[in-house]
């Protein structure tokens, strides 16, 4: 029970020290380790990353569309249209991973503000 304890203050104290953004791209960065991982897994890892990644951007759209939300109404449009071409993505029978993961990584980038690892993904999907 102590080692519960320890590792919770050892996370609220990590967090503490990095701005919400940061906390917020990490998210997309955990999404995409699990789309990377499970390329070669079985079918239930799979839609295990799958669904979480479904989750996110459900979370994504709605947070965009919230009135109280902050964010210029372009920037939002901008976003709920990506989460948009991502569920759809996620809907196929093979989806993209490569179409995924790189939306991620530039949403993760663009929350950081550093640049993407990999080419801008294209948003014909």
């Amino acid at each position: 029970m102590a080692d519960h304890r320890h590792a919770a203050q050892a996370y609220q104290t990590a967090s503490s020290n990095r701005s919400l953004r940061e906390q917020e791209a990490d998210v997309f960065r955990r999404a995409n380790g699990a789309l990377r991982a499970c390329r070669g897994g079985d079918g239930l890892v799979r839609a295990r990353a799958l669904a979480d990644n479904r989750r996110l951007w459900l979370l994504v759209s709605d947070l965009v569309i919230d009135p109280e939300n902050a964010l210029p109404i372009d920037l939002r449009a901008a976003i709920a249209s990506v989460g948009r071409a991502v569920q759809r993505e996620m809907q196929r029978p093979e989806p993209d991973f490569d179409f995924l993961i790189a939306v991620n990584e530039n949403i993760a980038a663009g929350l950081s503000r550093t640049a993407p690892a990999a080419a801008p993904a294209k948003m014909s999907a």
